[in-house]
């Protein structure tokens, strides 16, 4: 048990859980501001076409029964704009690392520039060569 609870500890503290855990809690509040967009702007907007609110479209099967097509509709949008904003939000960090880990080219370093005293040994070390 306690080689389980040291396990789950190291669990924790990895950097991954944490992003993990923000991530979520960030991800329920963008959810409450889909949610409102959703209801309070796309809604009524598609409800021109039914001439209702369109969350409260429904299609009745019986006496007691329904089918709420449109709360159903209104959820379906809600997914599609937390998905497309969660692909552009991981297109983007995605980047942000490809930006990160790109190899940098270091440049070879230049030779250093011969001093004039270094020119004129090397002058007389060859003079000398040739002479012998």
């Amino acid at each position: 048990m306690k080689k389980f609870l040291n396990e789950f500890k190291e669990f924790i503290n990895k950097g991954n859980a944490m992003d993990l855990a923000v991530g979520v809690i960030i991800g329920v509040a963008f959810k409450s501001i889909v949610d409102s967009f959703v209801n309070d702007i796309i809604n009524p907007i598609i409800g021109i076409a039914f001439s209702v609110d369109f969350s409260q479209v429904v299609i009745q099967l019986g006496e007691n029964v329904t089918l709420n097509i449109g709360n159903f509709i209104s959820t379906v949008i809600n997914f599609v704009l937390m998905a497309f904003v969660l692909f552009c939000f991981v297109k983007m960090v995605n980047g942000m690392k490809a930006k990160m880990e790109k190899p940098k080219v270091e440049e070879a370093p230049a030779e250093p520039k011969k001093s004039d005293e270094l020119k004129a040994l090397e002058q007389i070390v060859e003079l000398l060569k040739e002479k012998q």
